[in-house]
């Protein structure tokens, strides 16, 4: 068996990585750990090869006195925001990653300077929103940045059908008004939970059931308190992310 911190980043790392986004090519070991087996897999191995979720785990791991990145612990601050989240010193953090995501950044990732600071915190919504360029290219008037921000963020909603291959979740897009970034109402999606051989992540998925998405896929079923700091974390780095916008059209 897996232990839980593998599997947890597994199951978040699954569907990037099945699209082919991010990280190596070897999905049908994330998929096996991610669904509870694989335990001879070499989960290490692989998460360094994924440029944007390892050098959060790995500096949240330093900051933290924990010597394991993939340590379970890590993995939830990074991807659904805990308390460890909030005890990490966000500046020092935002210094230390942009250092080292600024060596190995070309031209494209020229906005990884000091200014982001302001925004940087250790969770996957920071990766998203302010080092992705998604969020500087919302001006385009093409729908596509809007949509990867949705797809790549974590969401969150309550499962209100459960079907052969797929479910049925009630959840808030994200929605951009011209000007700022948002979550708009509630609305059903249709989201994939079974990988292509069968399994899921999730077991007994059942109606009523909240849940964590990644790339339209139910990676995590989340209780009471993780899905209350995913909100939390993903309104702070709107709110953030909304004031570089802001300041962006000002001065356009």
């Amino acid at each position: 068996m897996p232990t839980p911190g593998h599997r947890l980043f597994a199951r978040y790392a699954y569907a990037p990585n099945a699209l082919g986004y991010c990280g190596p090519e070897d999905t049908h070991t994330l998929e096996s750990v991610a669904c509870g087996s694989g335990g001879d897999a070499d989960v290490p191995s692989l998460a360094r090869r994924f440029s944007g979720a390892w050098p959060y785990q790995r500096l949240v791991a330093e900051l933290s006195g924990i010597a394991d990145p993939l340590d379970e612990e890590v993995g939830r601050a990074y991807w659904t925001g805990s308390e460890l989240t909030d005890r990490i010193d966000r500046n020092r953090f935002g210094r230390r990653l942009l250092d080292r995501l600024a060596a190995q950044a070309g031209h494209y990732w020229a906005h990884l300077t000091p200014e982001l600071l302001g925004e940087a915190a250790p969770t996957h919504a920071f990766h998203v929103f302010g080092v992705y360029p998604w969020s500087r290219l919302l001006g385009s008037g093409a729908p596509q940045p809007l949509q990867v921000l949705d797809s790549c963020r974590i969401g969150w909603g309550t499962v209100t059908e459960v079907r052969e291959h797929d479910t049925v979740v009630r959840s808030s897009p994200l929605v951009f008004d011209g000007t700022a970034l948002g979550l708009g109402p509630d609305r059903e999606c249709v989201t994939r939970y079974r990988v292509p051989g069968g399994g899921t992540f999730v077991s007994d998925l059942s109606v009523g059931d909240r849940v964590a998405m990644h790339w339209d896929f139910v990676c995590d079923r989340l209780d009471t308190q993780q899905e209350a700091s995913l909100e939390f974390w993903t309104r702070w780095q709107l709110e953030r992310t909304n004031l570089r916008l802001a300041a962006r059209a000002h001065n356009d």
